[in-house]
């Protein structure tokens, strides 16, 4: 399988202390341009983009080989490449920073990471050359002094403990879903399996850039992240179904309990349990809460609106809210230091949240899984556009914090 099909969203991992190994790679087409060329400064935030193009070849130009230490923001536009679909920043084969589900056309999206002086990678798997390198210079400068970012060091420490706690919670759920599934209940398993998802769904950015010991992170059989949460439009034929949605096939689809299923959720358990005791070891910059709460709306553009997600359950409002919940727990771990910087900004945000949650709020059903209506053909013509609306009109803003944080 192509290694562009698999699946990492690692937009949380930003400068992570992690051991996640990720990648071993080759060959992303770039322009020789140094900082003071391509990589134009705004304050003391470096900029780099990456186009994405096809002109009978798939490329991957990236404006610049050379930034000074310090916050740098990609801004990736998908023009014209339809092999291309994610571009990933990587050190030592480490994800820095990553976007995905780039198709052609969309509108640039952006990340901010803080780097220090050293080679880098910009990898854009399916590019007819997939590496390029980019140099950065020099050190970051300190900012520990400032109240400002004080106040965000502090946040993103104790969102820390907020990831840890929602994975530890997620462990019990499927638990439950286990026990459910190995007693052959099958409308008992359906209620746990609803149950279960929110947890990954408010945290997924933060920790899908774990890879087994042993694995390459080319191989998804060592991919945590597609281990748990692979979808059937990622399905690598040589790894095979696993996951959360492989269960979720079973019963709902397939409407069955099989020794199969049973098999799968033991192994779910036995992989959450995993990411577990791995997710401790994630140190978090305030960019990477900013960062990874932007990429939270970005799945809910991707994957839950279109109904790709929960294809089988038609669950996806419940993932969507929790999309939605898992980067308002990120903004507001982040707002005190972020009324400091921009006040204005941080009272868009908390507004265009509540005004978020009071529409899916119109959406809250006790009669149906997971306490949202079922996002079906039916719900996703009348209501689709009109979630991505105000999906869209909160991501705006939101997006633009990292380069803030990561300057303060």
């Amino acid at each position: 399988m192509p290694f562009g099909d698999r699946r990492t969203r690692s937009v949380l991992i930003l400068g992570a202390t992690v051991t996640a190994a990720t990648l071993a790679l080759t060959g992303c087409a770039s322009s020789s341009s140094s900082a003071t060329d391509d990589a134009s400064s705004s304050g003391t935030v470096s900029r780099v983009s990456v186009t994405l193009t096809n002109d009978g070849s798939d490329k991957c130009a990236v404006s610049a080989d050379s930034v000074p230490a310090g916050p740098v923001t990609f801004t990736v536009e998908n023009e014209s490449s339809t092999a291309i679909t994610e571009v990933e920043l990587l050190q030592d084969q480490r994800i820095f920073g990553e976007k995905e589900n780039l198709a052609p056309g969309l509108d640039p999206v952006k990340f901010t990471a803080t780097l220090g002086g050293g080679t880098y990678q910009v990898y854009c798997p399916g590019a007819t050359k997939e590496l390029t390198d980019i140099t950065v210079t020099g050190k970051v400068a300190s900012t520990a002094n400032s109240s400002a970012a004080t106040l965000l060091k502090s946040g993103s420490t104790g969102y820390s403990d907020y990831v840890d706690a929602q994975v530890s919670d997620m462990v019990t759920a499927v638990k439950q879903l286990q026990t459910d599934i190995d007693a052959g209940n099958l409308d008992a398993a359906k209620t746990d399996y609803a149950n279960a998802r929110p947890y990954y769904e408010h945290v997924e950015s933060d920790v899908d850039g774990f890879i087994k010991k042993g694995y390459k992170a080319t191989d998804n059989a060592g991919n945590l992240d597609y281990l748990l949460d692979m979808r059937a439009s990622n399905l690598d034929p040589e790894v095979g179904w696993h996951g959360f949605h492989a269960v979720e096939r079973d019963l709902f689809q397939n409407g069955a309990i099989t020794d199969d299923t049973k098999t799968l959720a033991a192994e779910l358990t036995t992989n959450v349990e995993l990411l577990d005791k791995l997710v401790p070891t994630l140190r978090y910059k305030p960019e990477d809460l900013a960062n990874g709460a932007a990429g939270l709306l970005e799945e809910v553009q991707s994957n839950k609106i279109t109904g790709e997600e929960e294809a089988y359950s038609h669950i996806d409002l419940v993932d969507l809210a929790a999309n939605v919940e898992g980067a308002r727990q990120a903004f507001a771990y982040l707002k005190p230091g972020l009324q400091k910087l921009d006040p204005t900004i941080t009272k868009q945000i908390a507004a265009e949240f509540d005004t978020t949650n009071t529409m899916m709020d119109g959406y809250r059903s006790s009669d149906d899984l997971g306490g949202f209506v079922t996002w079906d053909a039916q719900a996703k013509s009348a209501d689709a556009n009109k979630i991505s609306q105000q999906i869209q009109a909160l991501q705006d803003p939101l997006s633009r914090l990292a380069e803030k944080v990561a300057t303060a």
